[in-house]
């Protein structure tokens, strides 16, 4: 493993201030899955508080303001699997330090997950996606995360890495409260990996914002919609930021499936959804807002990824 002393380390970057680094016993820069592994756990043994670097856009940020001071910093870039972006017949494999940037410039994965896409196009400013990963979004684990309800609708899985040789987690499981994820001590997120949809399978995610740009989300609405004979065959809906976690509505997918896509069908979904939110007031808006906006990005997202499914045909 390499490590690199904090003032070595400011002097070779141009992203990272001293008052950032400020408290750090050690930044490390793993070569491999092993080294993070026992980074990790021997932080763990030593009751030390060990953060991961993939893009940083939430990570440095927080340890900036002061939310979050680490003991140690373990940069993933170096590792080779992390930086994994592969799209074969049976899956698509995004690596955890695979920055939003990147995917963008794959056109068949545009054209494969349109709205997961649209989802990493969220996540900040152009200049912030030549570094965040969806991967980071999602283990930063915000109620408001753009990836997450577009993962979820995907239904992506968590590879995760640990001592014992790895285990898999669906995404939704994956984030079990406010700012916390699922991973134990000595694990950490690889990457995520998603079924290789057919041509008649689409998705799309919608969320509302306060304002026109780079805000974080009211209200988040993925789908994932599969047609056979102008029916319904399966449906993923999640809904994100109107809950401590983007939630999976299954019966909102139940609603549609075994049935064409109709304004009773849509509004039965809607309605699913709407229970299945428990979103806050706050400033930002209302939880009776909240819920109804939630029901109008659904709607609207249905529709959207049903016309990709008819345009691909």
């Amino acid at each position: 493993m390499t490590f690199v002393s904090l003032l070595g380390r400011l002097n070779a970057t141009n992203y990272v201030g001293i008052g950032v680094f400020m408290g750090l016993q050690g930044y490390y820069a793993p070569n491999s899955v092993d080294e993070v592994i026992s980074l990790l756990l021997e932080a763990a043994n030593e009751s030390q508080l060990a953060k991961l670097l993939a893009g940083g856009t939430d990570v440095l940020v927080q340890m900036h303001s002061g939310l979050n001071k680490p003991d140690v910093l373990v940069n993933l870039k170096k590792i080779k699997e992390t930086n994994r972006l592969e799209i074969n017949d049976r899956e698509i494999y995004i690596g955890a330090a695979i920055p939003s940037a990147q995917m963008q410039e794959y056109q068949n994965l545009k054209t494969l997950l349109p709205g997961l896409l649209e989802a990493a196009d969220l996540i900040g400013s152009t200049q912030v996606q030549g570094r965040a990963t969806i991967c980071g979004n999602l283990c930063n684990a915000s109620p408001a995360g753009d990836s997450i309800p577009a993962l979820i609708a995907a239904g992506a899985v968590c590879d995760i890495a640990n001592k014992d040789g790895g285990r898999q987690l669906q995404v939704e499981d994956f984030v079990v409260g406010v700012g916390q994820n699922a991973l134990e001590p000595g694990e950490f997120l690889l990457g995520v990996s998603v079924p290789t949809p057919s041509s008649t399978k689409k998705d799309a995610y919608l969320r509302f914002i306060p304002r026109t740009e780079m805000d974080i989300a009211v209200a988040g609405a993925g789908v994932a919609i599969a047609f056979e004979d102008n029916k319904c065959v399966e449906a993923r809906i999640a809904i994100g930021a109107v809950a401590p976690t983007a939630r999976l509505v299954e019966r909102a997918g139940e609603a549609l499936v075994g049935h064409e896509i109709s304004d009773e069908t849509i509004e039965n979904a809607v309605a699913a959804c709407r229970e299945a939110a428990s979103p806050i007031s706050d400033k930002r808006g209302t939880a009776a807002y909240r819920k109804k906006v939630v029901g109008v990005l659904i709607k609207r997202a249905i529709k959207i990824a049903e016309s990709r499914v008819r345009e691909a045909a």
